[in-house]
């Protein structure tokens, strides 16, 4: 764990050690409890929606603020019991403070897990220095070395300058400017779209309902990942047929369309799975986790023997450039994928192949030799 997320919880219990950990597992950030085999301990543990892993032998639950103290109190962690403590060890670089505005903020658990490595790297970068004495100079050398000796792309470089301005800025306080850095022109790189055909294939080799049932939400409303997971059950409103996206990237509610074959699938799912809370949820109850949504989509691929280098989020872009195709004003498009600005959305503009056919190479009206 040497590049996750540093700050633990140690636990000492009587005649046994329980330790509530921040870990982060394909990619994604959860408390981990490492628990003796207690059933008391487990019904607790799933009551807060854990669920077991077996091969970290950890209990893990969702990050929110709120999360941490429920486990400390659901566990009897602040018992005046001397045969319990909490003790708080820091086993990371990084200031204390700069977490706790982090999660003061209700920044995400992505956000904050990106955050940390990061500004972790940065600190570790100047090991002799203490946080609060590095500057401007600090950070344009630095960037140097992300982009002469790490290669770093321009987007990683951006988010290193994002993690390092919020501790000089909300953590220490510093006014907004304080340093200049000449921030990285982004590539140009399009998204990496499928066709309808593609598409088909992709979702015809799914045969588990419930995986199913995500992947035709994913590309027939245009969601994201994390927005699909988020989903209530009462956020499907099939009269209307929409979809409502709450707490969606940026923090913002947005409504999408809701597709007549995907809605018939989504029945029949919900009959047979009879889910709770969460449109789609864990095996133990609970959201539905991000990991474990990207691996259906990889196991979908793999079926399809689709040669392409895509990813999940490559539905989303190809919901945006089929309906292009169709004909659909981009402005429709950009509220329905909830971009902030219509220039984010235009650039589906560059992959369509709409109208290509009534364009000639001026090659082909040059009289030449044979």
């Amino acid at each position: 764990m040497s590049d996750q997320v540093g700050v633990f919880f140690f636990i000492k219990l009587y005649k046994t050690r329980m330790r509530l950990e921040t870990i982060d597992i394909e990619g994604k950030s959860f408390f981990g409890i490492a628990m003796p085999y207690d059933t008391d301990l487990i019904a607790k543990a799933k009551k807060l929606k854990g669920r077991w892993h077996p091969k970290r032998k950890l209990w893990l639950f969702p990050i929110t603020p709120e999360r941490k103290e429920k486990l400390i109190r659901a566990f009897n962690l602040q018992s005046s019991n001397k045969s319990k403590t909490l003790i708080l060890k820091e086993k990371s670089k990084v200031p204390k403070e700069y977490l706790e505005q982090l999660e003061r903020r209700r920044y995400s658990p992505n956000t904050i897990q990106t955050y940390l490595s990061l500004f972790e790297k940065f600190l570790s970068h100047f090991n002799s220095i203490e946080p609060e004495q590095l500057n401007d100079s600090h950070v344009a050398e630095f960037q140097t070395y992300l982009v002469s000796e790490k290669k770093v792309s321009t987007s990683s470089q951006n988010q290193y300058i994002n993690a390092i301005k919020f501790y000089f800025e909300k953590v220490l306080g510093r006014e907004r400017g304080y340093y200049h850095i000449e921030r990285p022109i982004k590539e140009f790189r399009l998204p990496k779209v499928l066709t309808e055909k593609e598409v088909s294939a992709i979702l015809n080799s799914v045969h588990n309902l419930k995986h199913k049932a995500m992947l035709l939400m994913v590309y027939s409303s245009g969601l994201r990942a994390g927005e699909l997971i988020k989903l209530h059950i009462g956020d499907i409103d099939s009269e209307q047929m929409r979809v409502f996206v709450r707490g969606g990237k940026g923090k913002k509610d947005r409504v999408t369309i809701l597709s007549q074959k995907a809605l018939v699938v989504l029945r029949e799912y919900f009959k047979k799975y009879r889910p709770k809370e969460y449109l789609f949820e864990g095996q133990n109850g609970g959201q539905y986790s991000d990991s474990s949504l990207r691996r259906v989509f990889i196991s979908a691929i793999q079926r399809a023997k689709l040669s392409k280098r895509v990813t999940l989020h490559s539905l989303r872009h190809s919901f945006a450039t089929h309906l292009l195709e169709k004909g659909v004003d981009i402005r429709y498009i950009q509220v329905l994928l909830g971009h902030n600005s219509s220039q984010t959305t235009e650039i589906y503009t560059h992959i369509t192949h709409k109208g290509w056919e009534k364009i000639q190479s001026p090659l082909d009206n040059l009289n030449l030799d044979d």
